[in-house]
């Protein structure tokens, strides 16, 4: 189901938008020999925003891309110059999305390694995007030169070339990232700078003329579409795509300043938050995109992750709160390599087997005589039936059993989101919350219940499931260093 506490716009309104916006406002772009600073067209049309700024401080780590890194030996479609390349119908093209994203997965391995292999290979996916690059409407724009359609989602289908808003936000990652790297030469910083500027001359036009990808809803909310289709309203409104290209307007602010660039960063933000709710399915995976509603495991772990990464980027600590809905909905179920050790009870325990809709087809009944373990590979939940433990060896190998503190629950800490800036949790008043301490392995080092008279705050800067329960982190006061049940505590950004 979906939100059910939610009040903002709704999918019926979302898909009635007309995205048929006012004309961009404000001077040509002269893209030749001009500088970052020479910036100045205005905006496409007005939409809303929350007041959301690019936080440009932000740790080296927690910058985008940095966890993405390529492999020395390419084993992907690759042209002779090392190019990515896309495969259909057993022929190769070129992919603005695949060779961007190849890119700075490639310039993150440089920052790591310092080794020249892998910037001259970042350098490569750049190149191919700049001779492959359409001038129109007084910017430049990266093309799909294939014919495309999805299977999924009905009207997306394309006929070559044709653009989307993913390539042109990503476009500014990768341009602005590279003309801000140590090891590129000065005249190629400058190249990619200008290009990069081309590229945002993209997201400042709007959806009265070809090629476009930026619209608004009749609600006046912002939308970089990664599909975008005549009229808007038959656009996808795929959610993971336009959270990239917020993740370039960032990129592209850091290296210009560029107060446009900060301003759609805002409506970016301020649509991703409102419409959350229309893709969240409570208790599951999230949608891949608005119009069709189909839960995707794989884009819904990018949802929770780039949330949390637009919480670094921007401050805003309901981006946080988000992603941790999201990754509550539907948790990354690997567990790694060797796995998690479940702590079990002493007395009987049931498992199961599950078809692929949660049916359950098999059960299983054990009695330990007294409290043991066994390890786990997965911890995921099973639709309609809560989280799950997937057993990895012994008699109870390859079923499952439910998550229920203290019966059976995954020791340790595991799958922690950090938090900058720092987060605060409201303890209710009159309400007894039992914290620990933990070591790494699960052990509890120590224990206290707080009871406040009156509601009482802490600020904490991480949350994760520890031993089974969701909680979080707090990092001052008399319970520094204790973790706190995420259930019984009011967190900030709600």
């Amino acid at each position: 189901m979906k939100d059910a506490a939610y009040n903002g716009p709704s999918r019926r309104t979302l898909i009635k938008a007309t995205g048929i916006a006012a004309l961009a406002t404000g001077g040509s772009w002269a893209l030749e020999g001009r500088s970052a600073a020479a910036v100045t067209s205005g905006l496409p049309f007005q939409f809303k925003t929350g007041g959301y700024t690019c936080v440009t401080d932000v740790p080296e780590e927690m910058q985008p891309w940095r966890d993405h890194t390529a492999l020395r030996v390419d084993t992907g479609p690759h042209d002779a110059e090392g190019v990515r390349m896309h495969l259909v119908n057993g022929r190769q093209y070129d992919h603005p999305v695949s060779q961007i994203q190849y890119g700075l997965q490639n310039v993150t391995s440089y920052r790591q390694t310092q080794d020249d292999f892998y910037l001259k290979r970042a350098q490569a996916q750049a190149k191919r995007l700049i001779d492959r690059k359409v001038r129109a409407r007084a910017a430049w724009w990266f093309p799909y030169p294939f014919d495309w359609s999805s299977g999924a989602h009905k009207g997306v289908a394309y006929k070559a070339p044709w653009y989307s808003g993913m390539a042109q936000g990503e476009a500014l990652s990768l341009f602005s990232q590279l003309a801000l790297l140590d090891g590129v030469s000065p005249a190629d910083k400058e190249l990619y700078r200008k290009i990069a500027d081309g590229a945002f001359a993209s997201l400042l036009v709007a959806d009265n003329a070809n090629p476009w990808v930026v619209a608004k809803d009749r609600a006046g909310y912002l939308w970089i579409h990664e599909y975008p289709k005549n009229k808007p309203t038959v656009s996808d409104f795929t959610y993971n795509g336009f959270m990239f290209a917020a993740l370039g307007l960032w990129d592209y602010h850091k290296m210009t300043g560029n107060p446009l660039a900060e301003k759609l960063f805002d409506g970016s933000l301020t649509t991703l938050l409102a419409y959350y709710p229309n893709m969240r399915n409570t208790n599951w995976m999230s949608d891949y995109c608005l119009t069709h509603g189909v839960p995707n495991a794989k884009y819904h772990g990018v949802h929770v992750k780039l949330m949390r990464q637009l919480h670094w980027l921007s401050g805003s600590r309901k981006s946080a709160h988000v992603s941790d809905m999201l990754m509550d909905d539907y948790p990354h179920p690997a567990l790694g390599s060797p796995g998690g050790q479940i702590a079990l009870a002493g007395g009987q325990h049931t498992f199961y087997k599950f078809g692929p809709t949660g049916a359950i087809t098999a059960t299983k009944k054990l009695t330990f005589n007294k409290p043991t373990s066994a390890p786990a590979s997965q911890r995921i939940r099973i639709q309609g039936r809560g989280i799950h433990y997937q057993i990895s060896a012994g008699t109870a190998k390859g079923w499952y059993t439910p998550e229920a503190y203290p019966k059976a629950y995954l020791r340790g800490e595991w799958f922690a989101s950090v938090y900058r800036p720092t987060r605060v949790a409201t303890f209710p008043a009159a309400v007894s919350i039992g914290c620990i301490k933990v070591a790494e392995n699960g052990d509890v080092l120590a224990t206290k219940t707080v009871r406040f008279a009156k509601a009482s705050t802490a600020p904490f800067d991480r949350r994760a499931v520890v031993n089974g329960r969701p909680m979080v982190h707090i990092t001052a006061g008399s319970l520094t260093d204790f973790w706190a049940p995420a259930s019984q505590i009011l967190p900030d950004g709600r």
